[in-house]
């Protein structure tokens, strides 16, 4: 189990575990590093943060604890790997659907809205990331992680934000796509996978659409000022 803040299971952090670090000895492609990573994902998912342990996941994958271990000593560098993972299709996503000649800006930061909610529908993102923001309470290195994670989502929205209100600072266009992000992922507990109101996951996002993207091209700087 993790615990402590910036501890696996008691140990102190190292070097290899800083953002941006390529952490252990893998090697993403090869057979043994794509059967642990699927089991990771897997035990995540299906089980829950409690049970995200290199013996479980060991145990997942048909491994000695020991083959785990040696790819991935510590567990958090499966989270990195998993989000870094998730950015990179997403950005793949993005520039095979939405950075595309010919669609407009208005249009681009709709596409964004409807993937992101699209993608909050499906149960690996809804249970993926209920267990990685419950981890993050507890653990300094998952919570820099899963910041990083939504600090490039941001910069992804904030690009088509800018295009459709080039008055905008970058601070303001910041705020706005903080606010545009953080209203879809809100959405999560309530219409997230096999949630209370799933079924209107539908209707939600042809209002989130249009509504985020009419906020996003109308709002001012002005307006854009703490209450009070």
């Amino acid at each position: 189990m993790i615990s402590g803040v910036g501890t696996v299971d008691g140990a102190q952090p190292d070097e290899s575990m800083a953002p941006g670090h390529r952490p252990g000895t893998y090697a993403r492609g090869t057979e043994t590093v794509d059967a642990i990573l699927k089991a990771a994902h897997t035990v995540l998912i299906e089980e829950g943060a409690s049970a995200f342990t290199i013996r479980r996941i060991a145990t997942a994958s048909g491994m000695k604890v020991g083959n785990v271990s040696y790819h991935f000593p510590r567990k958090e560098m499966l989270i990195k790997i998993m989000l870094d993972e998730l950015l990179d299709s997403y950005d793949k996503l993005l520039e095979s659907e939405v950075r595309q000649p010919g669609i407009t800006p208005e249009e681009q930061l709709r596409l964004i809205i409807v993937i992101c909610l699209d993608d909050i529908a499906g149960k690996r993102t809804t249970r993926l990331f209920t267990e990685l923001w419950a981890l993050a309470n507890t653990n300094a290195f998952v919570a820099d992680r899963v910041r990083a994670f939504y600090q490039r989502v941001h910069d992804f929205i904030g690009d088509a934000v800018h295009a459709v209100n080039p008055a905008l600072s970058p601070d303001e266009v910041h705020t706005v796509a903080l606010f545009i992000s953080a209203s879809m992922e809100g959405s999560t507990p309530f219409l997230g996978f096999e949630k209370p109101w799933a079924a209107k996951m539908p209707l939600f996002t042809t209002l989130a659409a249009k509504t985020l993207v009419d906020l996003a091209k109308s709002i001012k700087p002005e307006q854009i000022v703490p209450q009070g």
